[in-house]
């Protein structure tokens, strides 16, 4: 279980932010900012590449309910067409935090890149959803609420498996594509190599 060494080296209220689907050739990117109590104690919280589906649906209860705040958001598709993976990816972790009350006195970002116009002093932690509780609080909560969503985007454009791989690059998600083109969800400018 990851522990908050690095949010105990702080005063005041600090968030964890961390992004799902930055690689996916359909969907919008989501990031989520989680402030976790002093002592909180989540077991089995870890990064969540490494949880199971259903460990990371129970583990969402128990955060949002633990979280003394919690916000979650995502920049679209057209935003990251317009914009660029890395552009949009920010611009959904800045979303992701606004909507903290309290709002953080000190923000920890997984990765190695720094958003800019953060309203406080912020760390950057490669491999931090692993590390840090807070992070890997919030990589659980974008991951299950961009796959929930993806789930509806399977019902509403049957036929390329969204619910099954949530719009990452498998065989069968690119022999779709082939088949059928792409849909509205699509990132167009990640297709590339798939599309003639």
């Amino acid at each position: 279980m990851v522990g908050l060494t690095y949010e105990q080296q702080h005063t005041g209220p600090v968030c964890g932010v961390d992004e799902a689907g930055r690689g996916p050739l359909a969907g919008p990117v989501c990031a989520a900012a989680v402030i976790l109590p002093p002592n909180a104690a989540i077991p089995g919280l870890d990064d969540s590449k490494k949880l199971t589906e259903k460990k990371r649906e129970a583990l969402y209860d128990v955060i949002t309910q633990t979280a003394v705040a919690y916000g979650v958001a995502f920049a679209s598709v057209e935003e990251i067409e317009t914009l660029n993976i890395l552009q949009a990816t920010f611009l959904a972790m800045q979303r992701a935090v606004a909507q903290l009350a309290p709002a953080p006195a000190f923000i920890l970002i997984d990765g190695n890149r720094l958003p800019p116009d953060l309203p406080a002093p912020a760390q950057t932690i490669v491999g931090g959803d692993g590390i840090s509780a807070s992070i890997a609080a919030a990589s659980v909560l974008a991951k299950v609420t961009r796959d929930r969503l993806m789930r509806e985007m399977d019902l509403r454009y049957p036929g390329y498996g969204f619910a099954a791989h949530k719009g990452y690059g498998s065989k069968a998600h690119c022999e779709a594509i082939r088949r059928l083109g792409p849909c509205p969800i699509h990132r167009l400018s990640f297709l590339g190599n798939i599309l003639p």
